[in-house]
C-alpha cells in the first residue's frame, strides 16, 4: 500500500504501509515517503533533490543509521527543509534496489546497505553511499544543498554523466 498522504496521527506516510521495514520507520522524525508519484511531483514542485533511502527489516547497519540520524530531531528538520525523502524496502522492491545499488557501485566501486543515493526531483542519481555515521552524514547533507543551491548546473552535469 502507498499512500502519498501524511498520516492522520501526524507521523510520516510510512505508517499504512504493509512492509515492516517501512513500519519500523513511521515514527521517525523524517518525513518519510514511500516509493510513489506524488512523492517526485514534490520534489519537482519544491525543486529539491530526493533523499531515497534502501534498505531491509533485518540490516544491522540499516538500524544503525536510523538511530545516529533518522531519529535525530535535528537532522530530521534539515533532511525535511531541503530533501523529499523516500524510503524503500530492497525485499519488496529488488526492481528500484537494483537501479540504485547499480549506480551507487559506479559512484563507490561498492555497494551495500543501507543504501543511501541523493537523486534529482526525476530520480536520476547525483551521490551516494552506504552508511554514513552521524558526523559524515551533516557534512553529506550539507554539502549536497551547498552545491544544489551554489551551482545546479553542476549537480545536473552530474546526474547527465552518470
Amino acid at each position: 500500500m502507498s499512500s502519498g498522504s501524511q498520516d492522520q496521527t501526524g507521523g510520516n506516510r510510512l505508517g499504512k504501509e504493509d512492509s515492516p521495514y517501512l513500519l519500523q520507520h513511521a515514527g521517525n522524525p523524517v518525513e518519510w515517503w514511500p516509493w510513489c508519484p506524488e512523492a517526485f511531483e514534490v520534489a519537482r514542485k519544491r525543486n529539491v533533490p530526493i533523499f531515497l533511502s534502501i534498505g531491509y527489516a533485518t540490516c544491522h547497519w540499516c538500524h544503525v543509521m536510523e538511530h545516529e540520524c533518522f531519529e535525530n530531531e535535528e537532522l530530521a528538520t534539515y533532511m525535511n527543509q531541503h530533501f523529499v525523502c523516500i524510503k524503500v524496502d530492497r525485499e519488496e522492491r529488488p526492481d528500484i534496489d537494483q537501479i540504485y545499488m547499480t549506480a551507487i557501485q559506479l559512484m563507490t566501486q561498492r555497494g551495500g546497505w543501507p543504501l543511501n543515493c541523493f537523486t534529482l526531483p526525476d530520480g536520476r542519481p547525483i551521490y551516494g553511499g552506504t552508511y554514513f555515521p552521524k558526523d559524515q552524514w551533516v557534512n553529506v547533507l550539507k554539502s549536497l544543498v551547498y552545491t544544489q543551491e551554489k551551482d545546479p548546473e553542476r549537480v545536473l552535469e552530474y546526474a547527465t554523466q552518470l
